[in-house]
């Protein structure tokens, strides 16, 4: 399933209380899921990384009460009131015995003395066993209990998210001209550094930090890996030789319109995220002497930036004359 799926399926799942497992490769963005779902749900997100734990750090440690007997004091990190999600990440890392700890708190809710209060569901992840990462089998009698959705990597659910967050124009732009490397992950490689939706965020986040050229295309290549580094290197240098967006907002008529994909990419991703009503009449000028599919680009990018740019005048005679490829 693409993350928008998964994330739909959850918004059914959660407020029923289903035990929910989520499989996918390193890097996929199941942690994001779980958390932008639960918050749009308004629920509470309790995020326990399950191969940290020891056995006793979920049942809690023991302690003789007044009446003379033991009761077992369930650790802090169980919620004890309210509306949420406990999210045991990586549980299929976790030795055996942690999972063991797991069984009663996913299938009675409970944990010796201690109960999950009704307002919250149990949603754990994992890596799946072919990736190659440290795993333990699931127990049958534990997989059993969960509602089990695999993800799969999607450029578009990737690319929404990505303008949500602030990650870098560049990145996104050379994505779109290179999705495949959106992740490119292969256990059979014995590498250390490969493309996945996460090692992106790394790149946007080096960026931001303007490193020093002689050693930019290094920092890339311990992110992505060597072949989608010196690739996106190549990328770098067609995006700083673009025209500048205000050069071309001021005067789209002649301003240069690259031809070559990359930069056409390029300059579509830059100007995309300048629009705004005011700017329609200077960007369809612009999209019209692109190829088509360049300026189809950018009038999408333009309206899932700003809604409103759908009711320019400019929007609707751009809309009108390409009716045929703007679908």
């Amino acid at each position: 399933m693409i993350p928008s799926h998964v994330a739909r399926a959850l918004t059914t799942l959660l407020p029923i209380r289903q035990p929910v497992f989520l499989w996918g490769p390193p890097g996929v963005g199941k942690s994001q899921i779980v958390a932008q779902t639960a918050a749009v749900l308004g629920l509470d997100l309790i995020d326990i990384r399950a191969v940290l734990l020891d056995p006793v750090d979920l049942r809690g440690l023991p302690q003789i009460d007044a009446d003379g007997r033991t009761h077992w004091r369930a650790p802090a990190f169980l919620p004890t009131g309210g509306q949420g999600v406990l999210f045991l990440d990586e549980l299929n890392a976790a030795p055996p015995l942690v999972q063991a700890a797991c069984y009663q708190l996913i299938l009675d809710r409970a944990l010796g003395e201690y109960r999950l209060p009704d307002g919250w569901t149990v949603l754990a992840a994992g890596n799946r066993d072919q990736d190659r990462a440290v795993t333990h089998r699931m127990p049958t009698a534990l997989a059993n209990r969960f509602v089990h959705l695999e993800i799969e990597p999607h450029l578009e659910d990737w690319i929404a998210w990505a303008e949500a967050s602030g990650i870098a124009s560049e990145v996104t732009a050379f994505l779109r001209f290179r999705p495949a490397l959106l992740h490119d992950f292969d256990p059979t490689r014995a590498v250390r550094s490969f493309p996945t939706p996460r090692s992106w965020e790394f790149v946007s986040a080096m960026l931001r930090g303007a490193p020093d050229p002689q050693v930019e295309l290094e920092l890339l290549r311990g992110a992505v890996g060597d072949g989608a580094a010196l690739e996106f290197s190549g990328f770098l240098r067609t995006w700083r030789e673009l025209p500048d967006t205000d050069a071309v907002l001021a005067d789209p008529d002649a301003a240069p319109a690259p031809l070559e994909p990359a930069a056409a990419y390029a300059i579509c991703e830059a100007l995309g995220r300048l629009a705004c009503p005011d700017v329609m009449p200077a960007l369809t000028r612009y999209a019209a002497r692109l190829p088509v599919e360049f300026g189809v680009l950018l009038m999408r990018d333009a309206v899932r930036r700003d809604s409103r740019t759908a009711k320019t005048p400019a929007f609707a005679a751009w809309a009108r004359d390409n009716a045929e490829v703007f679908v």
